[in-house]
């Protein structure tokens, strides 16, 4: 059943109105029509079960049946800051870390990124990763769409470690080393209702200053298992790794 985020100043009382691009997925795409059942999203009260009553060319109005119980979000808010790469490796990212449940995304210009965003730019890229995070939020069947922050640099993200239960930083050299603490000893002490924010670098990896501030500010150095990830896999495989330690060993 299609789902969609609806703002919340359009819900009234049993009634919600979509708006905007919606509306041409509702009745183009889709082609449905009056008493066809779909599933609306409130950003507080969560799911509802709705059934579309009027369709014109701008709005599609429909109401609500009933409130559904679902939780299908990650226990814990998890910000993933992601390194500028090459060709659409950002976009995947938020895709693909939207369906494995982070909370936002923070775009980082790491001293080794090799692309680089022309600042007029910026507010496109980023209007173009919220409407795939949403997307991918609908398709996953989120309650909740990852917000995507503006380009951070080194000191922007080092004034957030006091915002967060805890920080770390993807380190490829941990790997590297057999005596380095696994990502389990890292994340057995995550708790449902902490904050994680965990940095990855670019494709040639995180510069002796970045390490060195991000240490200093204590974030934590992480080893994704034994091997080199790319850049994009690396916080795909953090998620799983959290999603499989708090959601599948009994712990809820």
């Amino acid at each position: 059943m299609q789902r969609y985020f609806v703002s919340d100043d359009l819900w009234d009382k049993n009634q919600v109105t979509i708006e905007g691009k919606d509306v041409h997925h509702i009745v183009r795409v889709m082609r449905m029509e009056q008493g066809t059942k779909i599933i609306c999203i409130h950003s507080q009260k969560g799911a509802a079960l709705c059934e579309i009553l009027e369709v014109t060319d701008e709005t599609v109005i429909a109401g609500v049946i009933e409130w559904l119980d679902e939780n299908r979000e990650l226990p814990v808010d998890v910000t993933i800051v992601q390194s500028l790469g090459k060709g659409d490796k950002m976009e995947q990212v938020v895709q693909k870390g939207t369906e494995l449940g982070a909370h936002r995304f923070i775009p980082f210009a790491a001293d080794r990124s090799v692309a680089k965003w022309d600042s007029k730019k910026i507010g496109k890229k980023i209007e173009r990763l919220e409407k795939i995070a949403k997307e991918a939020s609908e398709q996953s069947e989120r309650m909740h769409i990852p917000m995507i922050s503006t380009m951070h640099k080194l000191q922007d993200l080092v004034k957030l470690s006091d915002d967060f239960t805890y920080c770390f930083f993807g380190y490829a050299e941990s790997a590297r080393q057999s005596v380095s603490l696994s990502l389990h000893d890292h994340l057995k002490h995550v708790a449902p209702g902490d904050s994680v924010l965990v940095v990855f670098g670019p494709e040639g990896g995180l510069s002796d200053e970045e390490v060195s501030a991000f240490k200093n500010h204590g974030f934590e150095s992480i080893r994704l298992g034994r091997r080199i990830l790319r850049m994009e896999t690396a916080p795909l495989y953090f998620l799983s790794s959290l999603s499989y330690q708090l959601e599948e060993q009994g712990q809820l």
